[in-house]
């Protein structure tokens, strides 16, 4: 099978499911479980094209204990959220945007995501298609990913355990990694995105995960991470969510600063 006969594959069985969830989203109001699905097809995606991806055996099966990993811690934590709390607010304002459009609309997002998951794999293809020789990058790439998935489930735990304690309803996180970084899980998610990198240094395709890298990195701090999170929290916590703001880093971690306002 051809890379691009492959991803065609990978491509149709996620417009399927999306397809398929769409309307599970109709019957539930809830749109949250298409970023469920986005992890776990992006996932899947990534075993997909490492199955037949004509790299070393070895890394082969680093790269597939890594995505499986990432897609679930990821997947579950997104539906533990969706199955304890109501719609997220990102959805709940493209309801109200959308009006009496919302379902034709609210089809083409998941269709739209079940194009970026098998994007978003492609990285892993890039890593799994290096077939040189094991080597130390390969084992830092480990612990570049180890280190990104614990200080992205430490930045979850954190936000979790604030906003369970009644007493912080309305309030603005400030703990643990939320003082250095208004989005420390967003950071850590995109730091992970170096581990393919690594992988794939002696790939013909090294080029994907490079691109993933910059892709993840533009989705997260232009698209669908930190605005449309910022303009949730603004319009729930006001003045003190643009204190916030003007006091600690967007994305990358860095010491507080002062409000001189």
């Amino acid at each position: 099978m051809t890379a691009i006969s492959s991803i065609g594959v990978a491509w149709l069985v996620m417009s399927l499911l999306m397809a398929a969830l769409w309307f599970v989203q109709f019957k539930k109001h809830n749109a949250g479980i298409v970023d469920v699905a986005w992890s776990f097809g992006t996932g899947l995606s990534a075993l997909w094209f490492v199955a037949w991806a004509p790299g070393q055996p070895g890394r082969k099966l680093i790269v597939a204990v890594l995505a499986a990993a990432w897609a679930a811690r990821l997947g579950f934590a997104l539906l533990r959220r969706i199955r304890g709390e109501e719609e997220d607010g990102r959805y709940q304002m493209l309801r109200e945007k959308w009006g009496d459009r919302t379902q034709p609309l609210m089809f083409g997002f998941f269709q739209i995501q079940a194009f970026w998951a098998v994007l978003f794999a492609l990285p892993m293809l890039g890593a799994a298609s290096n077939a040189a020789v094991l080597g130390i990058t390969d084992w830092i790439a480990i612990v570049v990913f180890l280190v990104a998935l614990s200080g992205e489930s430490v930045a979850d735990l954190q936000l979790a355990a604030f906003r369970n304690q009644e007493s912080n309803r309305g309030k603005v996180c400030r703990v643990g990694l939320w003082q250095w970084s208004r989005h420390p899980n967003y950071f850590f998610e995109w730091i992970h995105w170096f581990a393919y990198v690594l992988l794939a240094l002696a790939s013909p395709l090294a080029w994907l995960t490079w691109a993933g890298v910059a892709v993840m990195l533009l989705f997260l701090t232009r698209v669908t991470g930190i605005p449309l999170t910022e303009s949730r929290s603004i319009k729930s916590r006001g003045d003190a969510y643009r204190q916030y703001q003007r006091e600690v880093s967007a994305f990358f971690p860095l010491p507080p600063r002062e409000d001189r306002k």
